[in-house]
């Protein structure tokens, strides 16, 4: 089969697109014929290496997939071959990666596939979705009536927060680096979407919710809490998963004083039990048309490497230049 792989971390130039063996599904797997992947901001990390990770050489990418099952495993019970499937967290923990046009995938990771989803939406929404998912109802505890902030909101975890909160109930303030990315936040539900080059975010956000933010999901890799947490309301609480080399200033009296609480999380960390729960609503949603994929561009599979340049620009060098997921098929 083709896949994208590495035999050692590095620039996106040690990225191969060549010839590996087909796996064979073991008694729990499932063999997918992969139709569709996503590049995530993990995905580049782990290729060059800025996250120390155990990988065994040579190293297939991805952490999602979307795609049809052609053979199951004999203990297999949930799926049968020709159902449409997404998963997600593959490529971490011994499990290989999805940048494949065939992937072995243990069960417990599949999630079935709306008959009214596209794949290539599907796994735009999947690890950024169940991220989502886990940070604003599992952490956050999110109730109908409060307010959200999150960054950054045409983005891929950005867009999913703020259509997830939306669907709850939940009032959205975002951010966004242009007036056409804080039209996409509208359009995605957003009350309030600040151009935070041209407007004041602080002032906008105090306008809009005098009493404080209720739940703060920070995207930042650098995050100014002496900034932020003055904005939380009373039990305000705070979502971080990103910036894992940051080490900011934290004003403790500021916060310990309004009773607010801070949860960090990866969601790779999280079971598969968790996971289903949050992909169950994910593909509700999807499926009424409620949740939507933010994609950028779709490439060939074969053009893995320049993907990973796009996504690198965007994430570590902060150019802007993505609006969504960068979807690949192979």
């Amino acid at each position: 089969m083709k896949a994208a792989y590495i035999t050692r971390t590095g620039p996106p130039e040690v990225i191969t697109y060549g010839d590996l063996p087909t796996p064979k599904p073991g008694p729990t797997e499932c063999l997918v014929k992969v139709v569709a992947v996503d590049v995530n901001p993990i995905d580049t990390y782990v290729r060059s290496g800025m996250i120390p990770t155990k990988l065994d050489f040579p190293f297939i990418l991805g952490r999602d997939l979307a795609g049809q099952i052609i053979e199951v495993g004999a203990q297999v019970k949930r799926f049968k071959p020709d159902d449409r499937v997404w998963a997600t967290n593959q490529g971490f923990a011994g499990r290989p990666g999805t940048f494949s046009e065939f992937a072995a995938v243990d069960e417990c990771w599949l999630h079935p596939t709306p008959a009214n989803v596209k794949d290539e939406d599907i796994v735009a929404v999947s690890l950024t979705g169940i991220t989502a998912h886990l940070g604003l109802f599992r952490d956050a505890k999110l109730k109908a009536g409060e307010i959200v902030f999150v960054n950054g909101g045409s983005g891929g975890v950005g867009s999913a927060v703020v259509q997830m909160a939306k669907i709850a109930g939940a009032r959205v303030i975002t951010t966004a680096g242009d007036d056409k990315k804080a039209e996409v936040c509208r359009s995605l539900g957003a009350d309030v979407a600040i151009n935070y080059k041209t407007q004041d975010v602080d002032a906008a956000t105090k306008s809009f919710a005098p009493d404080g933010v209720n739940v703060w999901w920070e995207t930042l890799r650098e995050p100014n809490f002496e900034r932020t947490i003055p904005l939380l309301s009373l039990r305000g609480r705070m979502v971080i998963m990103a910036g894992r080399d940051a080490r900011p200033a934290f004003p403790v009296g500021h916060f310990y004083t309004k009773d607010c609480s801070l949860s960090g999380f990866a969601m790779f960390n999280s079971s598969t039990d968790e996971q289903r729960a949050a992909a169950d609503d994910i593909n509700r949603w999807m499926a009424e048309g409620k949740l939507k994929a933010r994609i950028d561009r779709i490439l060939p599979l074969s053009e893995t490497a320049t993907a990973h340049r796009l996504q690198e620009e965007s994430t570590v060098h902060k150019s802007g230049v993505l609006a969504g997921k960068i979807v690949l098929k192979p």
